[in-house]
């Protein structure tokens, strides 16, 4: 991956106005915020500086407001629970250009916290507007993005601003961009994939990529049911996409061709009904029931995952190997899981995931913390995993 500065090349900034795009995005019930995850992974980069006497002016989108103001998307409603994370007074402006704007930066001290309202309130923010560009570019002197996680959009906040000022990666961005980097920019060899979940349709391009690019695929989820029919497996009454049968053939031959092996489910766990507790049994993969479907991968199975892991040097995962979020069907997932974690804690395995399902399941299985990075980056994380340039990325690296 091509150099990008970061907050390391920032000097004598106190006094200078910062402008720094965070992901505030955060989950809101009954007017409180429900989930301060975001707000943690952004505190560092804002507290540091805060802390060097900078004047923080920070720049996210909440919501999907489509170019007008709604108030049930204002920033207002998250600023006390920023002020928590921080435990740092943090001011609040109703617009984020404009006189309002410019009137509560000129009002701050070195050191200051400001939060300026939903960017996505003007129209020129998701269309990268120029002008809409300018206005923001001229609140700020300096341009630090520390969200990853809105990086693939070429939005005016997320790689418009990096046109007009100098521009650096946060402390977030740049642990994310560096493990990713680790994880298939510049992995250390054999590379393990695991990519889960209920559909092909939705992850084609992943597929097609890591291929090419990974010593070996584990397939599991709905998905894995899929490759198994294209195989001639009968597959009973599993999520299966059978329209997808010669999508799943052309991406065994390209990994065939690519020197990838691909691991698919050796036996499975079956059932008649999708609910928790369902009467269930573990089944050879090449019999499973014509009335019964296949909620998890079974032991077997999990016994060949585990065995490639041993072997990686590094492992990227996106997407549960059953349905995880129903007790037993979670088994599989938890066990992989764990024992991928007592290879990195041991010092033996640089794993990397992200993906809303992926952490759900690795905070379920009480791992989350052991992996060398879990990002929580979602739509930016999955496209990076499909080889995609992403523009919020792109333009830090191109900077002088």
């Amino acid at each position: 991956m091509p150099a990008f500065k970061t907050l390391d090349d920032l000097h004598d900034i106190a006094g200078k106005r910062v402008l720094v795009r965070v992901d505030l995005n955060v989950p809101v019930t009954d007017g409180k915020v429900s989930d301060t995850t975001r707000i943690e992974r952004v505190a560092p980069t804002i507290e540091e500086l805060s802390a060097k006497g900078a004047k923080v002016i920070l720049l996210a989108h909440f919501g999907r407001p489509k170019g007008e103001p709604v108030a049930d998307m204002s920033l207002s409603l998250i600023v006390s629970a920023v002020e928590e994370v921080l435990d740092h007074a943090v001011q609040f402006a109703t617009d984020s250009i404009g006189e309002q704007a410019a009137a509560a930066i000129a009002a701050m001290n070195n050191g200051d916290i400001l939060l300026l309202e939903n960017t996505r309130y003007h129209k020129g923010e998701e269309k990268n507007d120029p002008e809409f560009t300018r206005a923001l570019a001229a609140n700020g002197d300096i341009y630090v993005n520390d969200a990853f996680s809105a990086a693939h959009r070429a939005h005016a906040s997320t790689e418009g601003l990096a046109r007009h000022l100098p521009a650096h990666a946060g402390r977030t961005m740049q642990a994310e961009l560096e493990a990713l980097e680790k994880g298939l920019g510049n992995p250390k060899r054999p590379v393990v994939a695991i990519v889960g979940g209920a559909k092909v349709s939705t992850k084609i391009d992943l597929l097609t990529n890591l291929v090419k690019k990974v010593d070996a695929l584990v397939i599991g989820g709905g998905m894995a049911n899929t490759f198994l029919a294209a195989r001639g497996t009968n597959v009973g009454k599993s999520l299966c996409e059978h329209d997808l049968a010669d999508t799943a053939r052309q991406i065994m031959i390209e990994a065939a061709t690519a020197g990838c092996a691909i691991v698919l489910p050796e036996d499975g766990v079956v059932a008649r009904e999708f609910k928790a507790g369902a009467e269930n049994e573990v089944v050879d993969i090449a019999q499973i029931p014509a009335d019964a479907m296949v909620l998890d991968v079974g032991p077997k199975s999990v016994e060949a995952i585990n065995s490639w892991i041993s072997r990686a040097e590094t492992l990227v995962w996106n997407g549960p190997l059953g349905a995880f979020e129903i007790a037993p069907f979670d088994a599989a997932t938890v066990a992989v899981a764990k024992h991928a974690a007592e290879r990195t804690k041991a010092g033996k395995l640089v794993s990397v995931a992200g993906g809303g399902d992926t952490v759900s399941a690795l905070n379920h299985a009480g791992v989350a913390d052991d992996f060398t990075y879990v990002s929580t980056a979602g739509g930016a994380f999955l496209e990076w995993m499909e080889g995609k340039e992403l523009p919020g990325v792109a333009i830090l690296t191109r900077q002088k």
